[in-house]
């Protein structure tokens, strides 16, 4: 029998890391070790980051809806109350649109959630 020599599989693995890698400074897109470690590193950082960006849109989506709410005399946890109540399902990202580019209809789901809340 042959022995099984990974020449090929290493070299087609390091070439592909070292893709990656590509921009890094100095030993870390030239040699593999290093570049296998920070491209792991960079990776795993990417994945939390996806993760991350959707909590921050969320957080600027309240602060927006909140700043809106408040100029009409309501706080943001009473307002979602309100719509909740109402049985309005308009989701936070189309609310903070509203507060933006449409003040009145905005404005008009403000009153629909003080009516509904007794306010």
């Amino acid at each position: 029998m042959a022995r099984v020599k990974k020449g090929v599989t290493a070299r087609r693995r390091h070439k592909k890391v070292l893709k990656l890698a590509k921009g890094f400074k100095g030993a870390r897109s030239k040699l593999f070790r290093p570049a296998n470690q920070f491209v792991m590193k960079a990776l795993r950082n990417a994945y939390v980051g996806r993760k991350l960006k959707k909590r921050d849109f969320r957080k600027l989506w309240i602060t927006r809806i909140n700043a809106g709410t408040r100029m009409h005399g309501l706080s943001y946890s009473k307002f979602i109350s309100g719509l909740k109540l109402a049985d309005i399902n308009i989701n936070r990202k189309m609310l903070s649109e509203m507060a933006i580019h449409d003040p009145e209809g905005f404005k008009q789901l403000v009153d629909v959630a003080k009516q509904k809340l007794g306010a």
